[in-house]
This record gives structure tokens, sequence and C-alpha cells, in this order.
């Protein structure tokens, strides 16, 4: 799976979750809590509908890794075992 379509599919969840925020204008490097105004559990429900949406399991020590969409993106390339940057 490409980064592409990784970043489509974040994108499409945190929409979900957060469907006032336009995902075009969030900062890739930028802390997904605080730039879409979500709290823990909101965080949580976005990790359990990646992991529904792509089958990655994601541990709990894992979930820093995603709190921003480049690390969410870079993350879930490797468990899916893609290098495909396009």
């Amino acid at each position: 799976m490409s980064s592409v379509e990784i970043h489509s599919v974040v994108c499409e969840e945190l929409n979900n979750i957060a469907p006032e925020v336009d995902m075009q204008s969030v900062n890739p490097s930028a802390d997904l809590r605080e730039a879409l105004d979500i709290d823990s559990m909101d965080f949580l429900n976005f990790i359990t509908a990646i992991h529904r949406r792509l089958g990655v399991d994601i541990p709990e020590l894992d979930y820093p890794k995603l709190i921003t969409l480049d690390g969410a993106i870079t993350y879930l390339q490797k468990k899916l075992g893609g290098g495909n940057k396009g």
C-alpha cells in the first residue's frame, strides 16, 4: 500500500472523528489531538478504526508513533510492509 493510499485512509478516518476539520490544512507534523481538538477517547477511536480498516495490530506502546499525520503514515507503511513512497 502506498503512502498516498495510507494518507487517504488516515485522513478519511480522522474526518469521521472530526468532520469539521479540513484535513488539507492540518500540519503533517502537528499533534493530531491538538490540531483536530480531539480527546484521548477520540484518538483511541481513530486507532481502532485504522486497525479495522487496514487490519494492522497497533500495540498501546506504539500509539505515540501515530500522534502526527506523518508519523501515522510512516508507522502504517512499515507495518503494512510497504516501502513505496508514491
